[in-house]
């Protein structure tokens, strides 16, 4: 049998970098939960804002949160309310675990994605939403490989479903691909992700894999 490793972490410190960054020292168990808590919060807030990617980053007196979207406006709000408003909850969520008296400088980054059709998180969640929608799988793959496809950037796709597909009895894996897809090759630029369609009939897990070319130092 094969060993299967994730796609991120088979490339970090060669093309890829870590979602969480910075010194932690003695401080470990505390940054951690906080790490975990942000992350999940903002997750569900965001949930239809279009987030690809959260990323934190860690210093003695700041506490930095990076926020991919392809709907920024959402997020941003009229005057930038949104913001300041989420900046709010973060603070109050941080003091309710904080173990220490040092205040640190929360800051929310909003970067915007133009093309969605470039981002493997996002193709995984335009596909769980077709899922729960009850449009066939098999139309769900073909027009997910169309639309990435289309731009130039995109070398290769590979899309995979696994679970009862169309409420069928017996669960099973069905993916197509199209292009050039090195996945053991450590300079390629694959974006991957994955997301689950929750449906009446049981949870569809929904794997993507998209190749931009390779990257060289």
């Amino acid at each position: 049998m094969s060993h299967k490793v994730h796609p991120k972490s088979f490339r970090i410190k060669g093309t890829e970098d870590w979602n969480v960054r910075g010194f932690y020292g003695k401080k470990m168990i505390q940054f951690l939960e906080e790490d975990i808590l942000i992350k999940d919060f903002l997750t569900k807030k965001l949930a239809e804002a279009s987030v690809a990617n959260i990323e934190i980053e860690h210093s003695a007196s700041k506490f930095n949160i990076i926020i991919e979207t392809a709907r920024p406006g959402i997020i941003i709000g009229r005057g930038g309310g949104g913001v300041e408003n989420l900046k709010q909850i973060v603070e109050k969520k941080l003091s309710a675990i904080k173990k220490s008296d040092a205040k640190r400088e929360i800051k929310i980054e909003i970067r915007e994605i133009k093309n969605s059709w470039l981002s493997a998180s996002l193709v995984a969640q335009w596909a769980g939403q077709q899922i729960e929608k009850r449009v066939p799988f098999r139309q769900v793959l073909k027009r997910s490989i169309e639309r990435v496809m289309e731009n130039k950037e995109a070398k290769g796709i590979r899309i995979e479903l696994n679970g009862r597909l169309n409420g069928v009895e017996i669960a099973r894996k069905e993916w197509l691909r199209q292009g050039r897809l090195p996945r053991n090759t450590i300079r390629a630029d694959i974006d991957y992700s994955q997301a689950e369609a929750h449906c009446t009939y049981g949870a569809i897990g929904i794997k993507v894999w998209i190749y931009k070319g390779d990257k060289f130092d």
